[in-house]
């Protein structure tokens, strides 16, 4: 039998090539044997047929060469060419063609799609078809290479897959079609899906209108999806299951709202709380409870009433149909508490209530859930000092108090706990009579005075000026602490204005009495620097007395000043019995004492100028007019003294 002088790689080819040849070989053949006959006929037609002897080697083909091949001319090799290529597809690159399986190994399937060669795809490629493949099953593949470096026809039923499945997603994309997919595996940031044999990716906060936190649970589930990205370059697209819980949520939303009344009760889930209220599922639609619509009385948070997933009843206190909110309450279900009062609740009756507010002017107690009445400060206590509320009570604490007024209509109610005792100002003149003496507690400490309690509801104020007789107080902090115990004097009674006038000094006499002979004016005695400033110094003098010394009285002689807690003495310039006040000075010492010694200086040089002047006088009184003879006598006299002069400055000068 005749064979190319190429033989083919591919068995496959190589099968088909042989059965295309016989089939040329055989026609061929049929053609020479016909052509015989004929001529044969024609020719020797009135010829007698001579006999044929058949030999051993009649059915050898002498045609053929030594390599057992047969040589054709150049029409027959370009006819045989001609119908062998027209067996076989034109195929390109890239294209997508249909396969069938003509052959299966351990790891590959032989795959035939009308070329001159099969190819192999590996059977990993196939690990998504349930039960398997088979022989004969008819594919799509895709053609990656025509012919790679080894010769081979390279195709992959995986990439025409993942072509077909970009061009699926791309036409859903654009028509939002919903599309199933299967969820194969978690990444960073959400889930992995797999739409159409191509891997899509889903985002966590599009996985449920709620947040999830556990992505292993949709882990292998096949679920429905909306293709909401694509990215023509990389060929990757988003999908979101939450956009098509929203859309039914949205259908629902509309078809609730249209039916929405104010009023309206509804059943809702709580699906999240905050400080200020409550969000709740109403089957498609989200209303807000707000805190203050919780309960008729006072709660912190919702948390106290309310926890996640509870269902209760509402009611639609108002909606708004384009913003979408609807604002619902839970107290309006159940009267106001207002309404409900009880018969023996009325003014001058006795409650007991629950600390729930604290302000600067008062506390309010709650008696009942949503009926509060309010304390004012000036009803804790019947003294007229100042009270801090906030100090006086502690939220959750509970208080008994007299209903003072009572008013349904607006819903008020004050309260009273002093009243719930006597008022001790009414026997003040009896029990607090002026100028008696009592101990007190030190309450409160302003920078003017101190406010003394004497008794439950009696007090009254020490003037910072009335502590002490002789020590001045910038602040009444330096002379005593609250809660320590103090003993006064009443110098005053206000019964109408509920104020006593205490004194502190006045327990004892006054002793600027007595101190004004000691500290007169131009005495002089010891004294220490306590406190000095710029403008002077306040020092220190016998009998616990305090003086003032301004800076300029505080300079020494050698031009320093006095400082803090050094000793000097000082001289009383000033002293001021009604004011309470001494000034003091040392300059005014030692400028005083050289002042003295100018003075004695002076006194004696005019002495003895006097002395002097005189004695000239007494000899110009004795002196008469002089004449020639009393010139020698008066001679003799001059040179006498002049004698005693000489005689005087010797021992002077020794």
């Amino acid at each position: 039998m005749p064979t190319f002088a190429t033989p083919l790689k591919n068995h496959g080819v190589y099968f088909m090539s042989f059965n295309i040849f016989k089939q040329l070989n055989a026609d061929e053949q049929e053609s020479i044997s016909s052509s015989e006959v004929e001529a044969t006929a024609t020719t020797n037609a009135p010829v007698a047929k001579a006999p044929v002897v058949e030999t051993a080697h009649d059915d050898f083909d002498w045609a053929r060469d030594k390599r057992n091949v047969v040589a054709y001319s150049k029409e027959e090799k370009a006819k045989y060419d001609a119908v062998y290529d027209n067996t076989f597809k034109q195929i390109n690159d890239g294209e997508m063609i249909q396969a069938t399986i003509e052959s299966l190994t351990k790891t590959d399937a032989v795959v035939n799609i009308g070329f001159k060669s099969d190819g192999l795809i590996s059977l990993n490629e196939f690990r998504d078809i349930p039960g398997g493949i088979k022989v004969g099953d008819v594919i799509e593949v895709m053609v990656v290479e025509k012919e790679d470096r080894d010769g081979n026809l390279h195709l992959s039923r995986k990439s025409a897959r993942i072509t077909r499945a970009w061009e699926r997603i791309v036409e859903v994309n654009k028509t939002g079609e919903i599309v199933t997919g299967l969820v194969t595996s978690k990444t960073k940031g959400g889930l992995i899906v797999d739409v159409f044999g191509m891997e899509t990716f889903l985002p966590g906060s599009q996985i449920d209108v709620k947040p999830v936190t556990d992505y292993d649970q949709f882990v292998g589930k096949t679920m429905e999806f909306k293709v909401v990205k694509i990215n023509e370059t990389i060929k990757n697209a988003v999908v979101s299951h939450k956009a098509l819980i929203e859309s039914d949520i949205e259908a629902q939303r509309a078809e609730i709202i249209g039916k929405l009344e104010k009023g309206q009760v509804l059943e809702g889930t709580i699906k999240n709380i905050t400080d200020f209220g409550a969000f709740l599922d109403l089957g498609g639609l989200d209303g807000l409870l707000y805190i203050t619509d919780i309960s008729w009385g006072r709660i912190n948070h919702p948390s106290e009433l309310l926890k996640l997933d509870q269902k209760l009843n509402v009611v639609v206190l108002d909606f708004d149909d384009d913003k979408k909110r609807i604002s619902l309450g839970l107290k309006q279900l159940t009267p106001h508490p207002w309404d409900t009062l009880a018969e023996n609740l009325k003014e001058g009756g006795i409650i007991k209530g629950k600390v729930v507010n604290i302000e600067d002017y008062g506390a309010f107690l709650e008696i009942m859930p949503g009926v509060e009445g309010l304390v004012h400060v000036s009803e804790i206590t019947w003294a007229n000092t100042p009270i801090n509320a906030k100090e006086f009570f502690k939220l959750g604490d509970e208080h008994e108090a007299k209903v003072v007024t009572l008013d349904k209509d607006t819903r008020k109610m004050s309260l009273s706990i002093k009243q719930m005792t006597e008022d001790p100002w009414s026997t003040i003149e009896t029990r607090f009579p002026e100028q008696s003496r009592h101990m007190g507690v030190v309450k409160n400490i302003t920078p003017y005075g101190v406010f003394v309690e004497l008794s439950t509801g009696i007090g009254g104020m020490i003037h910072i000026s009335d502590l002490s007789w002789l020590k001045r107080f910038n602040n009444p902090n330096e002379y005593t602490k609250v809660g320590k115990e103090i003993e006064v004097i009443i110098l005053s009674i206000d019964k109408e204005g509920r104020k006593l006038q205490l004194g502190h000094k006045q327990i004892e006499e006054d002793p600027w009495n007595s101190l004004e002979t000691v500290f007169t004016i131009g005495s002089i005695h010891e004294g220490t620097v306590i406190k000095r400033d710029e403008k002077g110094a306040v020092v220190q003098l016998p009998y616990g007395l305090e003086g003032y010394a301004p800076a300029r009285h505080l300079m020494k002689e050698d031009e320093k000043a006095i400082g803090a807690d050094e000793t000097a003495k000082f001289m009383v310039i000033e002293f001021d019995r009604n004011d309470k006040r001494i000034l003091l000075s040392h300059t005014r010492l030692w400028e005083q004492e050289k002042e003295e010694e100018k003075q004695i200086e002076m006194k004696e040089k005019k002495a003895e100028a006097d002395q002097t002047k005189k004695a000239v006088k007494n000899i110009q009184a004795k002196v008469e007019k002089t004449t020639l003879g009393d010139i020698g006598a008066l001679a003799d006299l001059k040179a006498k003294m002049g004698g005693d002069d000489a005689a005087s400055a010797e021992p002077s000068a020794e």
